[in-house]
């Protein structure tokens, strides 16, 4: 259903330290780095099929993220989703919603963590056990 998901950022090099090292551990390379026909500098994650991308706004104005939205990234095992919170702690990301760990609900079971970046994006680390 999705081509891409692409979010705003203010420091675009600070946002690229934090995405390189916690896409990285979903097994995302180096960006594709991208200077729009305004001038704004972009970055491009591509893995698997999908692509995250990382702006500067292109309309000069600043980058604010959506309240109530929360950008969900895949993980391979519990381990995994422990492993993208805490680099996205060390990487300047803040820790919310609690720890990560196995939540149970009406979706069953869910390993979850949830962190947000240095831009206030929230981001969801999920594993779901078959």
């Amino acid at each position: 259903m999705f081509n891409h998901v692409m979010v705003g950022s203010n420091d675009i090099e600070r946002s690229k330290r934090f995405y390189d090292a916690v896409l990285g551990v979903l097994g995302a390379g180096e960006p594709v780095r991208n200077q729009s026909a305004t001038g704004h500098t972009r970055l491009f994650y591509r893995h698997e099929g999908s692509t995250f991308g990382v702006t500067e706004p292109i309309n000069g104005e600043e980058a604010t993220y959506a309240n109530g939205g929360t950008l969900g990234f895949k993980c391979n095992s519990a381990e995994q989703v422990r492993e993208f919170h805490d680099v996205a702690v060390a990487h300047g990301g803040t820790s919310i919603e609690g720890p990560p760990g196995l939540r149970e609900g009406a979706m069953g079971a869910l390993h979850l963590s949830y962190v947000r970046d240095p831009d206030g994006h929230k981001l969801c680390a999920i594993y779901r056990p078959k």
